[in-house]
């Protein structure tokens, strides 16, 4: 990746990234008198900069219901809240005569979230609204006791009915099955809100498309306020990208013999090359290490998540070779029998690998279950079922997958961390390559795992590459490559 110089010579520039001389890591300590407006402002600034990028990034971004859980403090005091207000409405509706104090107010809500769910072209039916729920006429039928509440309901209810989307047909039906009147009007300001989250999602989806269009230069500005609000922002990527340059360093000086300190060390490394195994590194992250880059930090669950797949998958591949090894390859070749023992093989492991006693379970559980299911095959190829020898030996060597230091464990996650580096370097010029023979059976899941990494990843360094820049440029650059503005590939 070229790394763009803009210390004068490139005019042409987007005045919404820094000049790189701005951009090194920052000295010395934070500020410690630090005003309330200034951390609101700085929360309003990250809660936008994390929103948009959910909104670009998560294709199944939605908004959900916020309801705090009914068995804390907040629940239940929302609960005894809610509770005691429909128990007055409804004292007050059973009351002779009735008393319309706080059922006016409730029809004003109403209305009001009613109108909100308008679009322009609803014009007929914005005027029925008004003329419906006036609630200046809806007072004075108070007043002489002519208030018809449920004909009220009805109609708010089949005006719903206009509004809503199919997915909410079956509730709006459930409503027009309620006589109470406090039943019925409790149930409908609850779809209502749902109703609500629906066309704010359906909004969202309209605009996804002209979002991502605008999402790296937005992204790339509120960080840019941020790191004027909070100059020590870039401490941890600094440090990030210093210690992948020096592992990308060492393996360069290892497979050429040269000394990492000679001449025109750093100057053979290519930015690239340090990013992507910088990135790399992520999946591998020590969950210890509070150090993670601020760049990174809004996909960190998203890389987790991604990491520990890379885990599993590489379980999977191992148990599948091991079964293949000890059984011979015409099992392997039957038709479904790989797909079988796939989801067999992720349906045991599953949930297992937060710890090392849960994955020894796992593997143990599973290596019986490989017996039970190679047998059959076996004999279905005209062959004797598996000795006890082999049994026992295809059981050990599931059951030892679960050390690190497994050298099959091992060979096969370094091709599963191979293939993703082969993603991450593919371009539309150069095609990623189809995953190794030992990760065959895996190949669709590999390839989904690929694509996510990289689309992470290519945003993540459309956003951020000028503030990787002069990180990169100050590590890598030969003695004057700073002057002439030459960076090494």
């Amino acid at each position: 990746m070229p790394l763009p110089n803009n210390t004068g010579e490139n005019a042409d520039a987007p005045t919404d990234v820094p000049r790189l001389e701005k951009l090194e890591s920052p000295s010395g300590s934070p500020p410690q008198n630090v005003s309330l407006s200034h951390l609101m402002e700085l929360q309003n600034c990250v809660s936008n900069l994390i929103l948009a990028h959910e909104i670009v990034v998560n294709d199944d971004f939605r908004l959900k219901s916020s309801s705090p859980p009914k068995d804390s403090l907040e629940g239940r005091v929302t609960e005894m809240v809610h509770r005691a207000f429909w128990d007055i409405l409804r004292e007050q509706l059973e009351s002779s005569p009735p008393n319309y104090r706080q059922a006016v107010p409730l029809l004003r809500e109403v209305k009001t979230m009613l109108t909100a769910l308008l679009l322009p072209a609803h014009v007929r039916l914005r005027a029925q609204l008004d003329q419906v729920l006036d609630l200046e006429l809806i007072q004075q039928e108070v007043e002489h006791g002519a208030l018809d509440l449920l004909g009220l309901a009805a109609f708010v209810t089949s005006t719903m009915a206009v509004l809503c989307a199919p997915v909410r047909d079956p509730e709006i039906r459930a409503l027009r099955l309620l006589t109470d009147p406090v039943d019925l009007f409790r149930e409908v300001l609850r779809v209502l809100e749902l109703m609500k989250k629906d066309m704010v999602n359906f909004t969202l989806l309209s605009l996804r498309p002209h979002l991502v269009q605008q999402a790296v230069p937005y992204e790339r500005a509120k960080f840019q306020q941020l790191l004027l609000k909070q100059p020590e922002s870039l401490d941890h990527t600094v440090a990030w990208l210093q210690r992948a340059a020096k592992d990308q360093q060492a393996a360069l000086s290892g497979q050429s013999g040269s000394d990492p300190g000679g001449p025109g060390g750093w100057g053979v490394v290519s930015p690239s090359a340090v990013l992507n195994r910088a990135y790399m590194g992520l999946l591998r992250w020590d969950p210890q290490d509070q150090r993670y880059p601020e760049t990174v930090l809004m996909d960190k669950a998203r890389l987790d998540a991604l990491g520990q797949k890379v885990d599993m998958l590489a379980l999977q591949a191992a148990v599948l070779l091991l079964t293949s090894a000890q059984c011979g390859g015409a099992v392997v070749s039957l038709p479904g029998f790989v797909g079988k023992l796939k989801q067999t093989i992720a349906a045991l492991l599953e949930g297992s690998q937060a710890r090392e006693s849960d994955l020894k379970g796992a593997l143990q559980g599973l290596g019986e279950q490989m017996v039970v299911q190679v047998d059959p095959a076996l004999v279905s190829l005209g062959g004797p079922p598996l000795s006890q020898q082999g049994q026992d030996a295809l059981r050990g060597q599931i059951s030892d997958l679960w050390r690190t230091s497994n050298p099959i464990r091992t060979i096969i996650g370094e091709r599963v961390q191979g293939f993703l580096q082969a993603a991450l370097e593919a371009s539309p010029a150069r095609r990623a390559p189809n995953p190794p023979a030992v990760l065959g059976p895996l190949g669709p899941e590999l390839e989904e795992l690929g694509t996510r990494f990289s689309r992470l990843v290519h945003f993540n360094r459309s956003v951020f590459g000028p503030h990787y820049a002069p990180v990169l440029r100050k590590l890598l650059l030969p003695p004057g490559g700073e002057e002439t503005g030459e960076v090494g590939r």
